[in-house]
């Protein structure tokens, strides 16, 4: 299988105060160390900002560069989110990643409040969605939309929305249409010629309904362990495998358990083991 890691697994996030960040030594270490051949980039500031440095480190580890989470504000006219995009495909260039995964980032801070868009953002948004992708296009690399907690594209009506008013591709995150309430297998099974990426991770549905619910802030969540290592959870990851698989899909499948760190001497790795053991067993 097409199985690549990302840091998020060892906690390393672009919130802010979001746990202990490991180093990028000890992470992609850990990484290959577990059998991973392949990794998204990560959060800017995880690793070198120069294109060529980012490209070498990765490669210093033996590890192939994928592509990286980018998270932008879509929905807002007074900003361009051109910039970042380039930014981003210049270090794709440089280490051969083609997976653009965007985030339509609120503009605010963290994950646990998001604003309400009305027409003519959404209209801005699924316009910038389709400018993107073609821009990524003509760089050789797939932008996909990941729906995302906390962001302004998370519950069901919003994934829908996109799927019908723009062309993107999807980053199916299992995790986080679960959270946001979708149903990750069903969409897999509905719609699997729009997923031209995918982050697996699993979840204690009862703490999902929680923060769905709003009893609970996503960040406490995930402080305490609401995304599983892969068969921990409540989501027929296998399901969701065999129906891209029967698609024919071609992409990778990113171990992306979104963990939260209390210190350094934490062990994110033996999630991240048992996990691959389980995509294995498929």
């Amino acid at each position: 299988m097409r199985i690549a890691g990302a840091p998020i697994s060892w906690g390393v996030c672009e919130a802010p105060g979001w746990g202990v960040q490991l180093p990028p030594e000890r992470v992609l270490a850990e990484m290959r160390g577990a059998g991973i051949t392949a990794t998204e980039f990560g959060p800017d500031g995880f690793l070198p900002d120069a294109p060529a440095d980012k490209a070498a480190l990765l490669r210093s580890y033996g590890l192939h560069a994928v592509g990286g989470f980018v998270p932008v504000v879509l929905h807002d006219p007074a900003g361009d989110p051109m910039p970042a995009v380039e930014r981003a495909l210049a270090a794709f260039a440089a280490s051969g990643a083609t997976e653009l995964v965007l985030a339509a980032a609120t503009g605010r801070d963290g994950y646990d409040d998001r604003p309400d868009l009305n027409a003519a953002a959404w209209r801005h948004l699924l316009a910038a969605l389709d400018r993107i992708s073609e821009r990524a296009a003509r760089a050789g690399v797939t932008a996909t939309l990941h729906p995302h907690v906390g962001t302004v594209i998370e519950t069901p009506e919003e994934v829908d929305r996109v799927l019908d008013g723009s062309g993107v591709a999807l980053c199916l995150d299992t995790g986080h249409l679960l959270v946001g309430g979708a149903d990750p297998v069903a969409l897999a099974e509905r719609a699997p010629g729009r997923v031209a990426h995918a982050h697996l991770k699993d979840v204690d549905a009862a703490a999902a309904e929680a923060v769905r619910a709003g009893r609970r802030a996503y960040s406490d969540a995930v402080r305490d362990g609401m995304f599983r290592p892969l068969g921990a959870g409540d989501i027929d990851i296998a399901r969701v495998v065999r129906a891209l698989d029967a698609a024919g899909y071609t992409g990778w499948y990113v171990l992306e358990q979104d963990v939260m760190l209390a210190g350094a001497d934490a062990d994110p790795l033996a999630d991240v083991r048992a996990s691959i053991r389980y995509l294995e067993a498929l």
